[in-house]
């Protein structure tokens, strides 16, 4: 695969320190520099089917100060492969960008995408269709994206697509920080009948440890910087009063780095021709450096390790006609429950059924609860 024909690579014209990130971040000339390397960074130049455009210009901002964050305590090996150009319709973008993705997790290298409008997020879930491998989706978003499925594909509807995809790989969908003035309650619904999990910001900023057991979870993440608050992200056509605030995106984003489950991420949505002060792309730079400091601190934990590994526990439910088992891992203290499955289930299925969850979903089992998520999970497959 020729991925210099796809890419227009970095050309930086600013000299960094030796530990700054612009010294450190391998840029792509050929395809043998991607030996060794970790996490491959680019930005797609496609904003065509969105309601923000300007997004498309989003990758050499965020770089202007990513370069200049310094890298954390661990070896770095990281590439900016620079920018995915648009072809000459959005479905050659999309196809562009499903073949890299498809490459890059082949060799077990994690792209990260930092840029472009959030319909992007249907190439990269096409990319798992190519791997014939069912997967949870996260979206960090302060809407659901489900818009009117009738329609071409955009930045608003992509998730009604999504869902109608054939073959359909997705098991699960979870969103994160929906704010409910913007919410449709026929979407709940349609949602609810999925047995899909959804959570408001309330919830969330109340408590953001809720957020690090299903961002666990997934195997890839679609962010949008529309659920950041306009405070801290101003340069976006969809900003509004609400949402996470810098700090909080930065902790999502730590999050999605250390999950060892996550192959595939993307931030979008960011539009530079709508001028802060610099203030959004700083953001974005700062979330990109927190999640690469998210992978480097990963524990190995599920599925990269041995059941046998963890400490379990047992909780018998309903006077012991139902039992909840759960597993915490010695190595980070996190905790994962097991729902049982039918012995002819395909076994496409097992790798999501060892369920993250916090110490809070034990607690509930030991008061014979069922813990939400356990159930919503065993529902989907009855």
């Amino acid at each position: 695969m020729d991925l210099l024909h796809y890419f227009a690579p970095v050309e930086p014209n600013v000299e960094y320190a030796p530990n700054q990130m612009g010294s450190k971040l391998k840029l792509m000339v050929s395809e043998e520099d991607l030996e060794e390397v970790d996490v491959v960074l680019f930005d797609v130049q496609e904003d065509r089917y969105s309601n923000n455009t300007g997004c498309a210009k989003a990758g050499n901002e965020i770089r202007k100060y990513l370069y200049q964050l310094y890298q954390g305590d661990y070896k770095l090996n990281v590439a900016d492969i620079g920018s995915l150009k648009a072809g000459n319709r959005v479905e050659d973008t999309y196809f562009a960008l499903e073949e890299c993705l498809v490459y890059f997790m082949k060799k077990q290298i994690l792209p990260v995408i930092i840029g472009g409008s959030q319909d992007l997020t249907f190439a990269n879930y096409k990319a798992y269709v190519h791997l014939e491998q069912m997967v949870n989706l996260v979206s960090i978003d302060e809407k659901f994206a489900l818009g009117n499925s009738d329609s071409n594909i955009n930045s608003s509807n992509y998730m009604s697509k999504l869902l109608f995809q054939q073959p359909n790989v997705l098991f699960n969908y979870s969103n994160l920080g929906y704010q409910s003035y913007f919410v449709d309650k026929q979407e709940l619904s349609v949602l609810d009948e999925l047995f899909f999990d959804i959570h408001r910001l309330g919830l969330l900023k109340a408590d953001l440890k809720l957020a690090e057991p299903i961002i666990r979870n997934a195997d890839f993440i679609s962010f949008n910087m529309g659920a950041v608050s306009q405070a801290f992200a101003a340069a976006n056509a969809n900003a509004s009063p609400n949402g996470f605030t810098g700090e909080e995106a930065c902790q999502l984003a730590r999050y999605a780095g250390m999950s060892d489950k996550l192959s595939s991420i993307g931030f979008y949505e960011f539009n530079p021709s709508i001028k802060d002060g610099g203030m959004t792309a700083h953001l974005m730079a700062q979330m990109i450096w927190y999640f690469i400091d998210g992978f480097y601190n990963r524990k190995k934990d599920f599925p990269a390790c041995n059941k046998s590994d963890y400490v379990k526990y047992t909780v018998a439910i309903d006077e012991g006609n139902q039992e909840i088992v759960f597993y915490k891992s010695p190595k980070s203290d996190r905790w994962w429950m097991e729902v049982p499955y039918a012995a002819g289930l395909t076994k496409k299925y097992e790798r999501h059924l060892m369920l993250p969850c916090n110490y809070e979903d034990y607690l509930t089992a030991t008061k014979n609860e069922i813990p939400e998520r356990w159930f919503q999970t065993f529902k989907k497959l009855k």
